[in-house]
């Protein structure tokens, strides 16, 4: 079945189901739809968890003899798969083969990228819906983000003045990991104090002097030397790699994105206003990077990104710093 992420806490209450696909573009909450899925398998005596990454590097052998396996001392386990391309690839016939009869002690969770019309017509899909439950997780419309950014910042307890609201959606373009890690920041620098436009001036001005957002900009326009020293800044300052991570999957995406419509007579510039890309500066990087990268670029660079989210984790000898260093020549070569 298909659920919306509102729907899963209701849903997870009735009973958990052997599979679940968590799907989208929005690292947030797809990050939160999977933590709901985790504390509840948790708390059902799902203990035990492995988790796999689908690059290139992934043996699925080894995932089919882990689903096949029985649970040590009758533990049951989360078995994590993560696709970031969004398809299964080398483990379609696997995952076909185990979704038509799910072992009993595994909870199986499928994290991906948004799935194209293609991946949603293949047998191993179909198979999902049936016996599990796929999670879609779309982007906030661009209408609707300031009310969202209200809503979550009356979750923690802030009160926002219109002004700084409207200082702060402008600011976050969208960006929904950004925004919970700012108000996250709001909360701790003016607790129980109502937020003003000069409390959100003083708290950009506070951040560091090179952030995530930054970083991603330069290695979009393939400025490979800058981006180094700003590695390397952020690298010091202890910076957790995941946050840009983030931000740099979802505009590789959406560049490649760009690049199909664009071949289809899109008008580049209404396509990045429907998809939340409202900052003139941003909507250029994309649009230029969308002209000097080919695809095969475009996909090595998200299969470098896969690297360095296994080595943020620990699943890596390197440090996703090096990653990323090796990220900024392959963006930086032109096509």
């Amino acid at each position: 079945m298909k659920t919306q992420p509102e729907k899963l806490p209701q849903l997870l209450k009735k009973g958990l189901a052997p599979v679940y696909l968590i799907s989208g573009d929005e690292p947030l909450l797809v990050q939160e739809c999977c933590d709901q899925i985790r504390k509840t398998a948790r708390d059902q005596g799902f203990l035990d968890r492995l988790t796999f990454h689908a690059d290139h590097q992934m043996d699925w052998n080894a995932v089919g003899d882990e689903l096949s396996a029985m649970s040590l001392f009758a533990e049951r386990r989360r078995i994590e798969i993560h696709l970031p391309t969004g398809k299964l690839g080398d483990g379609r016939a696997l995952m076909e083969r185990v979704l038509q009869d799910p072992p009993e002690d595994v909870v199986l969770l499928l994290i991906s990228a948004r799935l194209d019309a293609a991946e949603t017509r293949r047998k191993w899909y179909k198979e999902l819906q049936n016996k599990g439950v796929h999670v879609p997780v779309w982007p906030i419309d661009a209408n609707k983000f300031q009310g969202w950014l209200q809503q979550r910042a009356t979750s923690r307890g802030l009160s926002l003045t219109r002004g700084a609201l409207a200082i702060l959606a402008e600011r976050l373009e969208g960006n929904l990991l950004a925004a919970s890690q700012e108000l996250d920041r709001l909360s701790l620098l003016n607790q129980g104090q109502t937020i003003d436009e000069e409390a959100v001036e003083q708290a950009v001005q506070d951040s560091s002097r090179f952030n995530g957002f930054e970083l991603v900009t330069e290695l979009l326009a393939g400025r490979a030397p800058h981006a180094g020293k700003m590695i390397g800044v952020l690298q010091q300052e202890g910076e957790n790699p995941l946050g840009l991570l983030a931000v740099l999957t979802r505009d590789l995406n959406l560049i490649l994105e760009l690049k199909s419509v664009a071949s289809q007579g899109e008008n580049p510039s209404a396509f990045l206003k429907k998809r939340g890309v409202f900052q003139p500066h941003r909507a250029r990087v994309i649009e230029q990077a969308a002209r000097r990268l080919n695809r095969p670029q475009l996909h090595a660079a998200l299969a470098l990104c896969s690297d360095i989210d296994r080595a943020a984790k620990g699943f890596d000898s390197l440090t996703p710093w090096q990653y990323l260093r090796d990220l900024s020549i392959q963006l930086a070569v032109r096509s």
